[in-house]
């Protein structure tokens, strides 16, 4: 890890602080992808990522057919002054044997196959029957109202590549292929734990000076919506012998261990001799706000992460330094977070030479604009300004301000949060 991190120096940067991308890029330098797979049903899918590519066997969809109730007809030689002479019905699931000829029609039922000679469906709604004339309103252009064999997916082609989360629109596509498993990258194991004689667990009175420990249950959420099973240590004592142990236990189950609490500067060094004593570990002062205390390391071969006390630093940096190692380890190796440019209706401070993480709405104005503003209070210890926030505001580190109708990036919620 030092050799690595050796280049990585925080006395060429401003403040001796590290700056955001950096921080990422040397994570992911530190985590690996993972090498092996394992087979699981369809349905116990959602929310893993695919490890190997899906070849389409057959087309998808496998015949030319109708996209919608009506007639299908042969184009050049129907029109709308003369007779349609309707010559049979096809509903989805069936065939017509026949050949659809000069001035003939077939009734046909959305998803049913195009019958020969037919290459565009007149909708029922245009039509008028009277016996076995049909007559329409027109004009025809060729092949509307017509799905394609393979129009969605061609048969040897690469149907979803390895890589994908699989949401519910990929398990669709895979059932498509009549696929019931799907080979999937492992589950990731994370252990978490809180430290710090203040923190107290839910249930129990609360003394002068101390707070409820709220970080483990935002960190076991987040976990939860990345499909991590989650191992949860609980509030670890403040003497080394405690924090040894527990970082032992839990490098040995977890792929991952996540502390919060005793990474700021001027903690008690039982934590620091700890992390040392069980691991390698960097202790790093990151250009941004809030969260900059941030230690990383491994504890044997398992990465762990030391992220800060407050309630709101733990959830901006897990969202910008734990996700994308999490999501690298279960396989979306090239994974970035989703961000937008939304215009700022109100002045934004920040400050150069650090990333800021505003805690933001936005919105579509009445004018069509997307447009954002703070929650308000951007303390790291406001949790509200969480609860009411639908994206972060992220003010990159060239900007000391930004100005009411001025653009700002955001990360919407939505992936995680």
């Amino acid at each position: 890890m030092s050799e690595v991190l050796s280049c990585f120096d925080p006395a060429a940067n401003p403040g001796g602080m590290l700056p955001v991308a950096d921080s990422i890029a040397h994570i992911l330098q530190q985590v690996a992808a993972p090498e092996i797979s394992e087979m699981v049903a369809l349905t116990d899918a959602t929310g893993r990522v695919l490890a190997q590519d899906l070849i389409s066997e057959h087309n998808v969809p496998q015949q030319t057919n109708s996209a919608m109730d009506g007639y299908a007809v042969n184009s050049a030689t129907v029109s709308p002054d003369q007779p349609v002479k309707v010559i049979g019905r096809v509903f989805a699931g069936e065939r017509f044997d026949g050949l659809v000829g000069t001035g003939e029609a077939v009734e046909i039922m959305t998803g049913a196959p195009v019958p020969e000679g037919a290459d565009s469906i007149i909708i029922r709604e245009a039509c008028e029957i009277i016996g076995d004339q049909l007559s329409y309103i027109g004009p025809i252009k060729t092949g509307q109202h017509v799905r394609q064999a393979g129009e969605d997916i061609k048969q040897g082609s690469v149907a979803l590549k390895k890589g994908n989360l699989l949401r519910p629109q990929e398990l669709g596509l895979i059932a498509s292929l009549g696929q019931k498993e799907v080979a999937v990258y492992p589950q990731l194991k994370v252990a978490i734990f809180s430290t710090g004689d203040e923190v107290i667990p839910q249930g129990e009175s609360l003394p002068e000076n101390c707070i409820y420990d709220t970080n483990r249950f935002t960190l076991t959420g987040m976990l939860q919506r990345l499909g991590c099973e989650v191992l949860d240590l609980g509030i670890i004592d403040d003497n080394q012998n405690a924090m040894e142990t527990a970082l032992r236990e839990a490098s040995a189950k977890a792929d991952m261990v996540i502390s919060s609490g005793g990474v700021s500067m001027g903690k008690a060094d039982f934590i620091k001799n700890a992390l040392e004593a069980v691991g390698e570990i960097n202790f790093w002062r990151i250009a941004m706000r809030p969260g900059r205390p941030l230690a990383f390391g491994q504890l044997d071969k398992t990465p762990f992460f030391g992220l800060p006390g407050n309630p709101v630093a733990v959830m901006v940096t897990f969202t910008q330094f734990v996700q994308p190692a999490i999501r690298k380890m279960m396989g979306q190796a090239d994974w970035q977070p989703k961000r937008m440019v939304a215009v700022a209706e109100e002045r934004l401070k920040s400050r150069e030479h650090r990333t800021d993480y505003s805690r933001g709405v936005y919105r579509i104005n009445e004018n069509g604009q997307l447009v954002v503003k703070s929650t308000g209070a951007q303390g790291s210890g406001i949790l509200t300004s969480m609860v009411q926030a639908n994206c972060f505001i992220e003010i990159q580190d060239q900007f000391s301000e930004i100005e009411a109708g001025q653009t700002v990036l955001i990360q919407p919620f939505s992936d995680l949060l």
